[in-house]
């Protein structure tokens, strides 16, 4: 059962700040010039509390220095901002618990075509894998998720939002929140929120506070199965949160407490409870998400391509001759994507300096190659990039990736074959992007994907509200 909540969450008060400089891209998205150009947009921008810099002298995280000692580092610091941005107003909590409708219209990249993704920000109850209510989709890494602790632990605050994905034909959440008649029906009422990215993405939002509308929509979310879009590390580090958490308040992580199937009260204003709203067992047992529905047009996956530097000795001519007991490799002039994009199944593009090329599998070679793999792993582009070209062709099986960092992704193609033109890349790897049934049957059967399988444009907002703990 997929236990939903609505929250009072802290948002910045838009009589303080500007919006658009106070808002960010998601913490992993953000690079080192996008850092600093968040820092000299405003002093309250939220890069000072997801993603802060780092300073002579910071000690280690809490949890890692001896007794007595104290922390003092980015994380600190990050708690220290929220706690004096509350102090001062910059950010205040709502009066009454809501849920946010979140809508995002872009453009999709590389094309003129404009499209609409709606959501809704809310809590989620945090599950096991095991549990069968929260699936995910690819692989993680520890050290992103002892960083995101180290946050999480010091400030005692949901910044940021992880994408979630269900399944509703009906599209119940879409005429409740945004009074659509269907999925590409107009919202009906004005947004509360209306904010322009650095990608011209605009992000709308809805505050939705009516207790009626709220229980109906968690009512119709209850029996769905949610599926990781974006977020796995931030999800595996909440659960592990709420464990601990959990085994220290001595209060249950599975189980809701007593009234808490049927919703337990929560003051709507002072001394009124004229309604009841369900509210997790204990604050650290639910994470904000924002959910959206795949059956709902919007959605847009893009792929994320593979560069390789570092290999000692590559020799492209080697590299096509062992890739050739694999695959069927066509020259081709230069890294187009378009014959890419108009072979039919598996395939991906090679380019290297001395040549670019196309390749298609051999079905009973590859099939005999990945036996030990799922069938519904083994047909996917990304799975055979990864298990027969980078770890048997190139020496790069997954640990050697994470120890060496021999392999970057990169979204633009363009991008990815410059880094070989330049000298900087020894081969670049261009593949298509997973579709939405691929993942969707992947993540359900219980299989992941390589770390980076997907890239879900445009990316949530983080400064739309935040879930503090406390």
């Amino acid at each position: 059962m997929a236990r939903l909540y609505p929250f009072r969450a802290l948002r910045y008060d838009p009589a303080r700040v500007n919006m658009e400089d106070v808002v960010t891209q998601p913490y992993d998205k953000i690079t080192p010039a996008m850092q600093q150009r968040y820092y000299e947009a405003s002093p309250y921008n939220l890069i000072r509390v997801i993603l802060g810099k780092h300073e002579p002298g910071d000690t280690d995280p809490q949890d890692f220095l001896p007794a007595g000692e104290q922390a003092h580092n980015v994380y600190t610091r990050a708690a220290e901002t929220l706690r004096d941005w509350r102090h001062d107003r910059v950010l205040a909590e709502e009066s009454e618990p809501a849920v946010y409708g979140y809508s995002q219209t872009y453009e999709v990249p590389g094309t003129s075509e404009t499209r609409e993704r709606r959501g809704f920000i809310a809590l989620g109850h945090l599950y096991d894998y095991a549990d069968k209510v929260v699936y995910r989709h690819e692989q993680t890494f520890p050290k992103h998720k002892s960083d995101r602790l180290a946050l999480f632990k010091a400030t005692r605050a949901y910044c940021e939002q992880i994408y979630m994905l269900y399944s509703d034909p009906a599209f119940t959440a879409e005429k409740l929140i945004f009074g659509a008649s269907g999925p590409n029906g107009p919202d009906t009422a004005p947004a509360d929120l209306a904010i322009t990215d650095e990608y011209n993405v605009v992000h709308r939002l809805w505050k939705i506070s009516d207790p009626g509308i709220i229980n109906l929509l968690l009512t119709a979310m209850a029996d769905k199965k949610l599926i990781i879009a974006d977020g796995h590390h931030r999800y595996e580090t909440s659960v592990a949160y709420a464990k601990e958490r959990s085994a220290q308040l001595k209060l249950p992580f599975k189980q809701p407490i007593p009234g808490d199937e049927d919703g337990s009260p929560s003051v709507i204003a002072d001394g009124d409870t004229r309604s009841t709203l369900p509210t997790p067992a204990f604050p650290e047992a639910a994470m904000m998400m924002t959910f959206v529905n795949m059956d709902a047009p919007g959605i847009t996956i893009l792929p994320t391509h593979r560069v390789v530097h570092g290999l000692p000795s590559f020799s492209s001519p080697d590299f096509v001759t062992k890739a050739s007991a694999f695959f069927n490799v066509k020259e081709l002039d230069s890294p187009d994507l378009a014959a890419l994009n108009t072979t039919h199944g598996t395939a991906f593009l090679a380019a290297t300096g001395d040549g670019n090329y196309l390749m298609t599998p051999k079905p009973d070679v590859i099939a005999q190659a990945l036996k030990g793999i799922s069938p519904r792993q083994a047909q996917l582009d990304v799975v055979q990039l990864h298990s027969i070209i980078l770890d048997k062709l190139l020496g790069l099986d997954q640990d050697t990736i994470t120890r060496l960092g021999n392999v970057r992704y990169i979204r633009e193609a363009s991008e990815a074959t410059a880094l070989v033109t330049s000298g900087d890349a020894d081969i670049a790897f261009l593949i298509k992007p997973i579709t939405l049934d691929q993942l969707r049957d992947i993540s359900l059967s219980g299989d992941v994907m390589p770390q980076k399988s997907t890239d879900f444009y445009p990316k949530l907002l983080s400064g739309l509200a935040i879930y503090a703990l406390d």
